[in-house]
């Protein structure tokens, strides 16, 4: 078949981002752990706690995106692209941990308000913390879904997951200060934890699904189907169509069915015509045809492009 078209971005792009990532988590580190120093609230040290799992889910998702960039290889001969989803999966647990410790915080400050002191400064340097990660998450979110790659959306994600519980933190510290009901500040932290581990969840949820070679969106499947119909003049259907996806990689099979007076020729130039269209419009995918006479034709194909 032809060869794959030119990428658009190389493949180590995806690394790079996460790099950025690690430097964006220790400066937001910093940010927390100054705010909970100057105040002594229970929210603001469980928000530094978050962004300590920041850094280590970027730490992974730098090493996981290394790893699926490597080219295949006679052991791995359809690449390392499944890294990711293990980076993402200890990215989802790393947030139920983060979410857990909160939880635990909250319930000890509960029987055991704290004084919070310099909420002024505290909050001004937690927010700007919190407006970091957002930028950042906002930026890394675009880039995720630009390579496809699923532990850069984690990470995203994850760093939304802090964005909110940052909200929450200063919100509730804030109405503390101000009404001096202190039991204000573990409330409303554990209200946040709740919420970062249902995120906790869902990423940890669609990683193993990535995992248990699940099929690709039904908006990939149908746009699949659109370009087979569109690219494959001069064949007749295409049925029994298999998706998968590893990481930024899409994974297709199905069969073409062409006239059985067609020759071996002319089947391929339809072949490269299809691999073609899909590679431009979708990018990193990995094609296998099988081509069959007339005969095979299924009543139950999923493109019927002619009629013989």
């Amino acid at each position: 078949m032809s060869n794959p078209l030119p990428q658009t971005a190389p493949k180590a792009a995806p690394a790079t981002y996460a790099l950025g990532s690690i430097v964006v988590a220790l400066a937001g580190i910093a940010l927390k752990l100054l705010a909970w120093k100057l105040t002594g609230s229970v929210a603001l040290f469980s928000d530094a706690l978050e962004s300590l799992v920041n850094l280590a889910a970027a730490a992974g998702a730098y090493i996981a995106l290394r790893q699926a960039a490597r080219p295949a290889d006679d052991g791995h001969p359809f690449g390392h692209h499944k890294a990711e989803y293990f980076s993402a999966v200890a990215e989802g647990i790393l947030i139920i941990g983060a979410a857990l410790v909160i939880l635990n915080e909250a319930w000890q400050a509960l029987f055991g308000p704290r004084v919070l002191d310099d909420l002024g400064i505290g909050l001004f340097i937690n927010a700007l913390a919190g407006l970091l990660n957002a930028a950042w998450a906002t930026h890394l979110l675009r880039q995720g879904r630009h390579f496809r790659s699923p532990a850069l959306i984690a990470d995203a994600k994850h760093l939304f997951a802090d964005v909110a519980t940052s909200v929450g933190v200063i919100g509730g510290v804030l109405a503390a200060g101000l009404t001096g009901y202190l039991i204000l500040d573990p409330l409303l932290a554990a209200l946040v934890a709740v919420n970062v581990l249902w995120s906790g969840w869902h990423l940890v949820r669609g990683s193993v699904g990535g995992l248990m070679d699940e099929a690709a969106p039904a908006e990939i499947r149908a746009e699949i189907q659109e370009l087979i119909q569109k690219h494959g003049a001069g064949s007749l259907q295409a049925h029994d169509l298999r998706t998968r996806v590893a990481g930024q990689r899409t994974f297709l099979e199905f069969h073409l069915v062409v006239p059985r007076t067609m020759t071996v020729a002319e089947a391929h130039k339809i072949c490269d015509a299809i691999e073609d269209g899909l590679r431009l419009r979708l990018g990193d995918i990995h094609i296998a045809i099988h081509v069959e006479p007339s005969e095979k034709a299924k009543a139950e194909a999923e493109v019927i492009i002619a009629s013989e």
